[in-house]
């Protein structure tokens, strides 16, 4: 089953980046993510949403 619902190190993973650079872009609200107590996670849905528009050459 694939997981609907990543943490940043996940996250950091899928797109290649550093785990520093990813919570970065969390953080700055350019990943959309969410917060659970003092943990950020992204919806998967979400993040396949921000690489289409990257793709259609929207910047971050």
């Amino acid at each position: 089953m694939e997981k609907e619902i990543m943490t940043v190190s996940q996250v950091a993973e899928y797109l290649q980046l550093s785990e520093m650079t990813t919570y970065k872009l969390v953080q700055e609200g350019k990943i959309p993510a969410f917060k659970i107590g003092r943990h950020w996670r992204v919806k998967k849905d979400d993040l396949n949403e921000f690489i289409e528009r990257l793709k259609k050459g929207e910047r971050i």
